[in-house]
């Protein structure tokens, strides 16, 4: 197969876990080299807005961390007609109620991707405002890239060693080092709410 291939990482980076998807595709492409044949991008929580990156392509890689009710940091892989399915079957988020609306909207327009591959990683932790990725699930990125990297390349779309340069990621303030490196103690910010939440003492 040939064509355009589009790898997306889904999920909101200020939850924690549920931010896994959009961390494998900023260390794919810190650490792959692919073509321009080969769009890498961070879609956050952007629903229907991701819509035109589906028509442009005809097969599409998604990073997303999904409930299915296995331990957690357990990985899993879905292809095709099952991966709608598994993205709303225990929603976490609104954005996946958001990307199967992606995905039925481009199948109704005749122009969803022919090849599709959900790899999703059951999260740890996702009640943590401000949080990172958990070591469990951290520790899966490189599989799931590698899973991607191999998927691809029986596509006929192979990466070598080096790095993407796209401008569709976060901000580089936002990325994983940054991000978790620069939290905050809990001193300096209050993680469970501030003075109007608490009750007065008696």
């Amino acid at each position: 197969m040939t064509g355009k291939a589009l790898i997306l990482g889904i999920g909101n980076v200020l939850w924690a876990d549920e931010g896994f998807g959009v961390r494998c595709v900023e260390e794919l492409a810190r650490t792959l080299s692919y073509g321009p044949e080969v769009q890498i991008l961070d879609g956050g929580t952007q629903g229907l807005y991701l819509l035109p990156f589906l028509e442009e392509v005809d097969a599409m890689v998604v990073f997303d961390a999904v409930d299915y009710g296995l331990a957690p940091g357990t990985m899993k892989v879905v292809e095709g007609e099952e991966v709608p399915a598994f993205m709303g079957a225990k929603k976490m988020s609104l954005h996946q109620t958001g990307f199967q609306d992606v995905i039925a909207t481009a199948q109704l327009m005749g122009c969803c991707p022919a090849e599709i591959v959900l790899i999703g990683c059951q999260p740890v932790e996702l009640e943590d405002y401000g949080g990172g990725l958990r070591p469990a699930t951290a520790a899966r990125i490189p599989d799931a890239i590698a899973i991607a990297r191999d998927w691809l390349a029986a596509r006929g779309h192979h990466a070598s060693a080096g790095q993407t340069r796209t401008d569709d990621l976060a901000d580089a303030s936002l990325r994983r080092e940054n991000y978790e490196g620069n939290r905050p103690s809990e001193t300096e910010a209050c993680r469970t709410g501030d003075a109007r939440f608490f009750p007065a003492e008696p």
